[in-house]
């Protein structure tokens, strides 16, 4: 064999051997984001899909309330927040923002004054139509949590239509103020067990609460010496305090409230700084 020919097929040899390393290396790649997607939709596989609606049997003398041994038991298991440390005297503050009321400016100017960061989980519409407000929360170091696009109702939904509403509330506000949300609470405190072993999977820690109030109704304004006591007597150690934003009430006895408490002894976290 002369060394022309050789060397032909020398180069041949390599062309073929380089074409199979590619294929076998195309084949690995695929089988490994076939097993990350398998992963993902299997997370929830078997799992429960009963819907819950989130409640709290309230303690006395500000103690921690009942959260249902089960409820806590899956939202514990799943990695979510409920409520903090039963010995630490910590308040974790959060407002569920549906839509913009005209109080919010308010809310943001007291808990400036009074030094105090807050959570605020926002739907696609509140977002859409109040950039501003949610662009100045970011600004002022409060967190933004998703509250989903449409507000959906997670158990009713498949794990397909909840990656769609979480995840297009997630990029838009990326997309606008280039912030990233990590917490997530459910709308109308319904989830199951496949909801938030889902959401999991996008990322999201899911977020309940320990104490919140009859305060989201338009009808139901006007009691202010009620929302009062209501958030006064039921202070607690570890306590999550869920808000509405849409509530007028709140919006005239937040400082007054935010005063009392620390005057309790209790200190405002963030929820960047949840203790169990």
């Amino acid at each position: 064999m002369n060394s022309k020919k050789a060397k032909r097929i020398s180069t041949y040899l390599a062309i073929f051997l380089t074409c199979i390393f590619t294929i076998s290396v195309v084949q690995m790649n695929q089988t490994q984001q076939s097993n990350i997607v398998q992963t993902s939709a299997t997370a929830t596989t078997g799992v429960s899909n009963k819907k819950i609606e989130w409640g709290i049997k309230r303690g006395d003398n500000h103690e921690q309330p009942d959260l249902g041994a089960e409820n806590k038991r899956i939202i514990d298991e799943n990695a979510g927040i409920s409520m903090g440390n039963s010995e630490k005297p910590y308040i974790y503050l959060t407002f569920d923002c549906g839509y913009e009321a005209g109080y919010t400016e308010k809310i943001l100017e007291v808990l400036k004054q009074n030094e105090v960061t807050a959570t605020f989980f926002i739907t696609g519409h509140y977002l859409n139509s109040r950039p501003d407000l949610v662009e100045r929360m970011i600004t002022e170091g409060h967190i933004i949590g998703n509250h989903t696009a449409d507000h959906i109702c997670m158990p009713e939904s498949t794990n397909e239509e909840i990656k769609e509403d979480v995840m297009e509330l997630h990029t838009a506000l990326y997309d606008k103020f280039g912030y990233e949300m990590k917490y997530l609470r459910p709308p109308k405190g319904e989830y199951s067990e496949r909801t938030i072993a889902f959401t999991n999977t996008l990322g999201y820690t899911t977020v309940m609460w320990s104490f919140a109030y009859d305060d989201w109704e338009d009808n139901k304004q006007g009691r202010e010496e009620y929302g009062k006591q209501k958030i006064l007597d039921n202070v607690h150690n570890g306590e999550v305090m869920l808000l509405h934003s849409t509530s007028k009430d709140n919006s005239n006895i937040l400082d007054y409230c935010i005063k009392e408490i620390k005057n309790m002894g209790y200190e405002f976290k963030s929820l960047d700084e949840f203790e169990k």
